[in-house]
């Protein structure tokens, strides 16, 4: 699992240290206070451990910065800057190991940056991720993989790494009981179960077949996240980043995508979420119990230094600042006084 991270000079970041739950980590904050950045550096330390890329080229190609130019990563400032990124991780044996990112923002290509720590270790001990962005992909599945082989498109390569877990084939063997009853209960919430043919994939229930590009990309997502639990994807030890999961989710359905993501968490899969929702949160407040592990992290900008810090609290009614309760009580605040100028009349 992983353990923290370290930011110095490094996109938003001028210096700050996340240390990880190992269950659920969920991060609030404005837009702007680099919630996704600490997703996809965290993802990309993740998936270099299963794929061949090494950790300097997999943060250029998640992160995608102007020309893929590597030192476009480094924390805006003028004159020669260095920069720094560096993953924690935690061994079952219990034994810690790290992965380091080091760069200049004159630095041009992944091959310059230097990676240090322990990159053998890290890629000997390999660990299945899964990254799932706010623009759905499902739908466009059919072609895109080949496309994003042979040409030069402006994509994160989050997108097509998500399709290309999502087209993972079966494991082998029976279902484990843990994991069909989160198949069974994933299916219920969406009134069917996914298949594909070919590249195309479609939600089939009781009235037939249903392509992907006429579902509602609330169920594209839950979708999603049945295929990467049926496939083995999502596993004891594995991590799953999900950026924005209410977005276009109808709040019927965020009771039973919270369900699943906190029994993911009870079977050791570690999960990072990013939200601007509140309903969420108080879905994750009402459902978990105090043996499930949950950390909230507050990002927000000091009033004085403008740079971006971080509060965590597993008690979600701790979490300060919360921008997320501050906006919802802002609302409610207007409503009683456009009430109370109605009693006025």
């Amino acid at each position: 699992m992983l353990d923290k991270i370290k930011f110095e000079r490094f996109t938003a970041f001028e210096k700050l240290e996340v240390v990880f739950s190992p269950g659920i980590n969920i991060f609030v904050g404005e837009n702007g206070t680099g919630k996704t950045h600490i997703l996809k550096a965290a993802y990309a330390a993740c998936d270099i451990a299963k794929s061949k890329e090494g950790f300097a080229e997999k943060i250029n190609n998640v992160f995608y910065p102007s020309g893929k130019q590597i030192g476009r990563l480094v924390k805006r400032s003028p004159g020669s800057i260095n920069g720094s990124l560096e993953v924690h991780r935690k061994l079952e044996d219990g034994k810690k190991i790290t992965l380091r990112l080091s760069l200049s923002n004159h630095t041009a290509n992944p091959e310059n940056a230097k990676v240090s720590g322990s990159p053998k270790a890290w890629k000997e001990n390999p660990m299945e991720a899964a990254y799932i962005p706010v623009k759905d992909m499902m739908a466009n599945a059919p072609g895109f993989r080949s496309l994003y082989e042979e040409r030069e498109i402006h994509f994160e390569e989050v997108y097509v790494d998500i399709l290309r877990k999502a087209f993972l084939p079966l494991l082998k063997g029976p279902t484990d009981k843990p994991r069909r009853q989160l198949l069974e209960n994933l299916q219920e919430a969406m009134d069917g179960k996914v298949v594909a043919k070919k590249e195309e994939f479609f939600l089939r229930g009781k009235d037939g077949e249903l392509e992907f590009t006429l579902l509602a990309e609330g169920f594209r997502k839950m979708g999603l996240l049945w295929i990467l639990i049926q496939n083995g994807t999502l596993l004891n030890g594995s991590a799953l980043f999900w950026d924005e999961p209410e977005t276009n989710l109808n709040p019927r359905l965020m009771k039973a995508v919270v369900n699943i993501l906190i029994e993911l968490q009870r079977l050791s899969v570690q999960i990072f979420l990013t939200t601007h929702d509140y309903m969420i949160l108080k879905e994750f407040d009402l459902q978990a119990n105090s043996e499930d592990k949950i950390l909230f992290h507050s990002l927000f900008r000091n009033k004085e230094t403008r740079e971006i810090e971080l509060s965590s609290t597993d008690d979600y009614m701790s979490l300060s600042p919360n921008a997320i309760d501050d906006t919802f009580g802002s609302i409610v605040d207007r409503e009683i006084v456009k009430s109370m100028k109605g009693l006025g009349k």
